[in-house]
């Protein structure tokens, strides 16, 4: 998934300023993007050069003009043809399961320290997933929509939790491991 499709697809819903959309890219957990400005404004500028998008300046009293920018319909067709195409399967790269195949190099105890600093900052992260579902974004432009999102959010919160789980379970196996040596 590229940022172009995220921003069309969020322009689809209603225009934006580029402040807007760095806000919603920031702050949610499925866009990977970092959403900082030259992104987003770098992406904007080719979106508009495409014709993709359309921009509108509004003049603020005491403040610099804002740039909104709506999907056009050639944008519209291109994020059409996006969504119809074939989808990507879930990427399993981790920095953590790479550190996992050489942790026999690790004592006990360290093993078990780093499972422990892993599964709480995957705790946390499930706080924080817990709550940016709780303040997400709602569109409700129609019931599917709604479900959508719905789904989205479990999904995010089920990949923390899932990740709990096998973690927990690691800790359990391995002390069993140790025990029976």
């Amino acid at each position: 998934m590229t940022i172009e499709y995220a921003i069309l697809g969020l322009l689809s819903w209603k225009p934006f300023s580029g402040y807007d959309l760095k806000k919603i890219i920031s702050e949610s957990a499925i866009y990977y993007w970092s959403g900082n400005n030259n992104q987003i404004y770098k992406t904007l500028l080719q979106l508009h050069q495409d014709g993709w998008v359309s921009q509108q300046v509004i003049n603020q009293q005491f403040l610099p003009a804002r740039k909104v920018y709506s999907i056009t319909p050639s944008g519209n067709e291109a994020l059409q043809k996006w969504l119809k195409s074939l989808p990507d399967l879930p990427e399993f790269r981790s920095v953590f399961l790479i550190k996992l195949e050489w942790a026999e190099l690790l004592n006990d105890s360290e093993l078990d320290d780093l499972l422990e600093v892993y599964l709480q900052e995957l705790k946390d992260g499930l706080v924080i997933r817990q709550e940016e579902n709780r303040r997400e974004i709602k569109t409700g432009r129609s019931p599917r929509e709604t479900y959508l999102w719905q789904k989205i959010a479990k999904k995010t919160i089920s990949v923390f939790e899932d990740e709990i789980e096998w973690v927990e379970q690691m800790r359990i196996d391995l002390k069993t491991i140790r025990e029976n040596q």
